[in-house]
């Protein structure tokens, strides 16, 4: 028994095999396995075998959804600093930018000509041309000020058309005087240029309490809306350029403000905060929806010029697209960036939409909305374009479409701007 390593003793009572007798439980084994295959019979599970090609959707090929930027046409330089922001004229021949550096740029696209600058005196967050073909004139965040600034870059009437429209050169509003005194001046003081600044193109400087980190235009012009996530109630403010008047459209604070857009055809706003998306009826004066993105913090948001769906960013990469009539959450989340997403941005004509992130790259999507309400967009990835180099854990930094031509520009923390055609 030592020798046997399972310490097993074999039997040896029968000298041979056929010598030993029958298992005497046969039979009442057998009868209960019949009883098994009788009472508990097995289900028979029919395999399914499916190709899993057939599993990925069917996407045209990006050669067949063409035009859209694929290769680098000119590197705007000039700045030293961080390129925070850029924005293309109405008209697509001019292009502004604003960096760290504390300037202000407007650059020829078709040559990349640099034709004005201005020292803002603080490093500027945010530029945006107003949207009215027929006036010439940028603002700029810079910290606690505002700058509207006539780059007198287009042509004479252009420029003549804006000083007279906007009262440039008429005799200043004093607040003081007028029936929205008290709250104006509470929240920001409109002031006249110095007799140099104005001759530089400056037209009205705004001071702020806090820092103001975005600044966009509605459509027509006359209005746009400044953002200060840390003015608590006053984190969002609109103004009326004609009338030089400030309001307040909200009386308590939701959340850190991120973003702040105008809808492109109906009095509606969208005010982004680190989690969601509040949709605003200005006519009626309340809440018309809440988009729920699921992120931890919104970097981003642009709308499309339908109206209807919205794309917004995230610091936790990524990318949301929203359709407003189909859901408050987002149709489709894109993970395409290794690093948080800094900017998203529709283009005006063609179906295409575009973000851009610190891992330096810009992801070019084709967008198809339909008229059909029933037909969900068409969303293709369509090229990955390595757009700038990645400096201090800041890649590319903004992005936009060229108002009529499939260009993209962008900006990054290595002082460039580029133009992908």
């Amino acid at each position: 028994m030592s020798s046997s390593p399972l310490g097993y003793l074999p039997d040896y009572r029968y000298p041979n095999l056929r010598s030993v007798p029958g298992y005497g439980r046969f039979i009442q084994e057998r009868f209960d396995r019949c009883l098994d295959l009788y009472l508990c019979p097995r289900t028979i599970k029919k395999k399914i075998n499916i190709d899993p090609e057939s599993l990925i959707p069917k996407l045209p090929s990006p050669k067949d959804l063409m035009p859209f930027p694929t290769t680098l046409s000119i590197t705007y330089k000039g700045h030293s600093g961080r390129v925070r922001s850029v924005s293309v004229d109405p008209t697509g021949q001019w292009l502004a930018s604003c960096s760290d550096d504390q300037s202000v740029r407007v650059w020829e696209v078709a040559t990349g000509r640099c034709l004005k600058s201005w020292n803002a005196e603080d490093s500027v967050l945010s530029v945006m041309w107003n949207p009215n073909k027929t006036v010439s004139l940028l603002a700029v965040a810079a910290q606690t000020r505002v700058l509207l600034i006539n780059p007198e870059v287009a042509s004479a009437e252009t420029i003549a058309f804006t000083n007279r429209a906007n009262g440039f050169y008429a005799p200043f509003i004093d607040m003081r005087r007028s029936t929205y005194s008290e709250q104006s001046t509470k929240l920001c003081e409109w002031s006249r240029p110095s007799e140099s600044e104005r001759s530089a193109g400056h037209r009205v400087h705004m001071k702020f309490s806090k820092v103001v980190t975005y600044v966009t235009w509605h459509r027509k012009g006359d209005y746009f809306a400044t953002v200060s996530p840390e003015g608590a109630s006053s984190a969002v403010l609109v103004h009326q350029l004609s009338k030089r008047q400030t309001q307040n459209p909200f009386r308590k604070s939701k959340g850190l403000i991120q973003r702040v857009l105008f809808h492109p055809s109906k009095p509606f706003l969208f005010v982004a905060t680190q989690r969601y998306v509040r949709v605003y009826n200005l006519m009626k004066q309340e809440l018309a929806k809440k988009l729920q993105t699921g992120a931890k913090w919104i970097s981003s948001m642009d709308i499309h010029p339908g109206g209807d769906n919205v794309l917004v960013g995230t610091y936790d990469k990524r990318l949301c697209w929203f359709d407003m009539d189909l859901s408050t959450k987002p149709y489709k989340t894109l993970r395409y960036h290794k690093f948080a997403i800094r900017e998203v941005s529709y283009h005006r004509r063609y179906p295409l939409f575009a973000s851009c992130s610190d891992d330096g790259t810009v992801n070019i999507f084709h967008g198809m909305v339909y008229n059909d309400l029933m037909q969900n967009p068409l969303i293709v990835p369509v090229k990955t374009i390595r757009a700038h180099d990645i400096v201090e854990n800041l890649g590319a930094l903004h992005c936009e479409f060229h108002p009529s031509q499939p260009w993209i520009f962008t900006s990054g923390a290595d002082k460039t701007i580029k133009l992908f055609s």
